[in-house]
């Protein structure tokens, strides 16, 4: 099981948290930066993650991340199970997940299950 903090710290890794509706080229709300927290102590974590990025300048805009509370959950269309693995030749995941597969490999390798190292 992986704790919350490392998730945050994953989640803040991989992508651009700083443009609003918005990841690389992708652009509308289903591509906003977005953290939903199931308790009390989820969301001040992920509240006090920003200000703390924030403070240190760690990106040269502020953070635009949403910070909600988990609700209804709805699964994705089977073509988007494991859609990098099953595409990686893909343009989009050559060019654009790929690359953050290898950030999460390269900090947190050693947190992940052996057939995703």
């Amino acid at each position: 099981m992986i704790d919350f903090a490392t998730l945050l710290n994953v989640f803040f890794t991989i992508h651009d948290p700083t443009t609003l509706n918005r990841q690389g080229h992708d652009v509308g709300t289903q591509y906003r930066s977005a953290i939903f927290w199931h308790d009390a102590a989820q969301r001040d974590a992920a509240v006090e993650m920003i200000a703390a990025l924030n403070a240190e300048g760690h990106w040269p805009a502020p953070i635009v991340t949403e910070v909600g509370p988990a609700t209804t959950f709805f699964v994705a269309e089977a073509y988007h199970h494991d859609y990098f693995r099953n595409n990686p030749g893909q343009g989009y995941c050559m060019a654009v997940v790929a690359p953050k597969a290898l950030k999460v490999r390269a900090g947190f390798g050693e947190r992940l299950k052996p057939e995703f190292r």
